[in-house]
């Protein structure tokens, strides 16, 4: 047993992928949104997001997409704007021994939020 098991030996490997994948994006949220971006650095902020968060343990993969659409949208005289969760779409895979988690952050139109959930789970 690894030295950090221990204190994961009172929940399953499931439930380990799915808090470890919270965990991330909870992370990612508060860490990067506010960061200045326009469309000059949206690609290297995506891919700083995804290198950032893929050392988390557990973490098996990060897609970062910033909505170019809503960039181009807002146009100031500092060419530039803060990222919001309005912006974002992303995927965290965990992969805790043999389960595996998707906790997804999108904007939900209908609700009005940028929502973090579990989008799929083994």
């Amino acid at each position: 047993m690894e030295p950090e098991e221990k204190y994961f030996s009172n929940i399953t490997n499931r439930e380990r992928a799915i808090f470890e994948g919270a965990i991330t994006m909870g992370a990612l949220f508060h860490q990067f949104v506010g960061t200045p971006v326009n469309s000059d650095t949206v690609k290297s902020l995506e891919k700083a997001i995804e290198d950032a968060m893929s050392v988390q343990p557990c973490v098996s993969s990060v897609e970062v997409v910033i909505d170019r659409e809503i960039l181009e949208e807002i146009s100031n005289e500092f060419d530039y704007v803060s990222l919001s969760g309005e912006m974002l779409d992303v995927k965290v895979t965990t992969v805790c021994s043999d389960k595996q988690a998707l906790i997804r952050l999108k904007f939900i139109s209908e609700l009005n939020y940028p929502l973090m959930y579990v989008e799929d789970v083994d």
